[in-house]
C-alpha cells in the first residue's frame, strides 16, 4: 500500500497541470457579483464551523478531566477575536498600509468605511465581493489561529492567563503576518511570496508559537500516554475540519470561479491522501490502524495543501500532501520518543511542520502558474528562495515574539495552574464544570480542602 501511495504521489508530478478550470458561461457584472456573494457568504460560514470543529477535535484528545477546559479555549475565540476583529484588527491588516509590517489601526476602525462597496480608498480595490464580506471572511481566519496554539498546553493553562495571551498573540503576531502576507503593499507581498490560504499567516505561526507556548509552560505532572477522553469526538472534530476547509481554501479565491473549484479539489485530495498515508505508515512502524491516526492524517493533508491550493495541479497536491505527512509524522515520533518536549496535542509536527513544508512546497510549484512579469522579474531559484528566507523570518519572529508574550502574561497572570488544579482537572478547577463520570469523589474533596486552606491564609 505504501509503494502504491509513493508512486501515484511521484507520478502526479507527470501529470500536465494546465487544465482550463474557467467557465464556459458568459455572466453579466451584477450576476457575477452576486454568485461571488452567495458563494463567500458559504465558504464564511463553513470557515467559522472550523472553530468549533476544531473544539470537538482537542476535547477528544484530552483527559475527560479535562475536556471542556480544552474546548472551550477554543470556542471562546469566537467572541474575542470577533470583536477586536471589529474595533482595529480588521484595520491592523488590512488597513492603510504602515512601511509593509502593519496596517493603519484607524483606516476601519469599529468598521468604518466597511460596508457594502467593492473597493475604498484606503487600499481595496476591485475585490470581486463587498468589503463588509471580505472582512467577515477573513476574520474567521483570525479567529482559528489563536485556537490551534491551545493543543500544545492543554491540560495545565490557566483560563484566564490563556485570554491575555490570546488578545496579545493576535495583535502582535497574527496581526503584522496576515499584513505583510495579504495586503498588496505587505513586505512578503511584495517580494512574490505567497500563501493562498494560511500556511504562513495561521498555521506556521500558531505552530511556532505552540511550540514556544510548550517550552514556556514545561511538562504535565501526569505528561505521557493516555487514552483519549473521546474518540467520536476526535472523529467528528475531523470531519467538521475537513468540510469547513472547503470554505477556508476554495473561499480564499474570493469568487465563484474556477480559482475556487480547484482548490476545492486539491483540498479534498490532499485530506483524502494524508490520511491513507498516515495510516499505512503507522502499520509500517507497527502500530495498528486508528480513528486518531485516520482524524490526524486527514488535517495533516489540509495543512500541507492551504499554502498552494488555488494554483498547483491535483497531481501536485498529492505529492505535497504525501511528503508533507511523511515529515509530519516523522515530527511527531521524534517529538513523542526523543524529546521532552510536552506538546500535548502535536500542534507544533502537524500544523506548524505542515505549515512550514507546505509553504516550501509552494515556492517550488507555483512559479509555474505565476504572472510571465513576475517569471521575467525572478528566477525559479530566487523565487524558492523568497519564500525559504520569508519562512525563516516568521519562524524566529513567531518563536521570539510569543514567548516574550507569554513571559509577559505571566508577570501578569500566572499562565500555569497549581500543582492541585491539574491533578483535580481544569474542568473542575478552572470552571466548576464536569465532563463524564469518572471524576474521583476523593481528588474532588482534595481539592476544595486545599482551596479552602489556601483561603484561611
Amino acid at each position: 500500500m505504501f509503494a502504491f501511495m509513493l508512486i501515484i504521489s511521484i507520478g502526479g508530478l507527470f501529470i500536465p497541470g494546465d487544465v482550463d478550470f474557467g467557465f464556459k458561461i458568459e455572466l453579466s457584472e451584477d450576476a457575477q457579483l452576486l454568485a461571488n456573494v452567495a458563494w463567500l457568504i458559504t465558504a464564511t460560514i463553513f470557515v467559522l464551523m472550523m472553530t468549533p470543529g476544531l473544539s470537538f477535535f482537542y476535547g477528544g484528545m484530552v483527559r475527560e478531566k479535562n475536556v471542556i477546559s480544552t474546548m472551550l479555549q477554543s470556542f471562546i475565540a469566537m467572541g474575542i477575536i470577533s470583536v477586536l476583529w471589529v474595533v482595529f484588527g480588521f484595520s491592523l491588516c488590512f488597513g492603510h498600509d504602515l512601511g509593509g509590517i502593519i496596517g493603519n489601526p484607524a483606516s476601519y476602525f469599529f468598521f468604518n468605511n466597511v460596508g457594502g462597496a467593492c473597493s475604498d480608498s484606503n487600499f481595496i480595490e476591485g475585490l470581486s465581493i463587498p468589503i463588509a464580506l471580505f472582512a467577515l471572511f477573513q476574520m474567521k481566519f483570525a479567529i482559528i489561529t489563536p485556537s490551534l496554539i491551545t493543543g500544545s498546553f492543554a491540560e495545565r493553562v490557566r483560563f484566564s492567563g490563556y485570554l491575555f495571551f490570546m488578545i496579545f498573540f493576535f495583535i502582535f503576531v497574527y496581526c503584522p503576518l496576515a499584513h505583510c502576507t495579504w495586503h498588496p503593499q505587505g513586505l512578503f507581498a511584495s517580494i512574490h511570496v505567497k500563501d493562498f490560504a494560511g500556511g504562513i499567516v495561521v498555521h506556521a505561526s500558531s505552530g511556532i508559537a505552540a511550540l514556544a507556548g510548550a517550552m514556556f509552560l514545561g511538562k504535565r505532572k501526569e505528561a505521557g500516554e493516555h487514552l483519549p477522553a473521546n474518540v467520536p469526538f476526535i472523529l467528528l472534530g475531523a470531519a467538521m475540519l475537513w468540510l469547513g476547509w472547503f470554505g477556508f481554501n476554495a473561499g480564499s479565491s474570493l469568487a465563484a470561479d474556477g480559482m475556487a473549484i480547484k482548490a476545492f479539489l486539491n483540498t479534498n485530495t490532499a485530506s483524502a491522501v494524508a490520511m491513507i498515508t498516515w495510516i499505512v505508515f503507522d502499520c509500517l512502524r507497527g502500530r495498528k490502524p486508528s480513528a486518531v491516526g485516520a482524524a490526524v492524517g486527514a488535517v495533516v493533508g489540509l495543512v500541507a495543501i492551504t499554502p498552494s491550493a488555488g494554483w498547483v495541479s491535483v497531481g501536485e497536491s498529492v505529492f505535497i500532501s504525501f511528503v508533507t505527512t511523511l515529515i509530519c509524522n516523522f515530527a511527531v515520533y521524534f517529538k513523542n520518543k526523543k524529546s521532552n518536549l510536552d506538546d500535548a496535542l502535536d500542534v507544533f509536527p502537524t500544523h506548524g511542520v505542515g505549515g512550514i513544508v507546505g509553504t516550501l512546497m509552494t515556492g517550488i510549484f507555483v512559479y509555474n502558474y505565476e504572472d510571465p512579469a513576475v517569471k521575467a522579474e525572478l528566477t525559479h531559484l530566487q523565487y524558492f528562495g523568497n519564500h525559504c528566507l520569508v519562512m525563516a523570518g516568521v519562524i524566529i519572529y513567531s518563536f521570539v515574539v510569543s514567548y516574550g508574550l507569554y513571559w509577559l502574561t505571566n508577570k501578569m497572570i500566572p499562565m500555569r495552574v497549581s500543582e492541585e488544579s491539574e491533578k483535580m482537572g481544569l474542568d473542575m478547577s478552572q470552571h466548576d464544570e464536569v465532563y463524564g463520570t469518572k471524576v474521583v469523589e476523593r481528588e474532588i474533596a482534595e481539592y476544595f480542602e486545599h482551596e479552602h486552606r489556601n483561603d484561611e491564609q
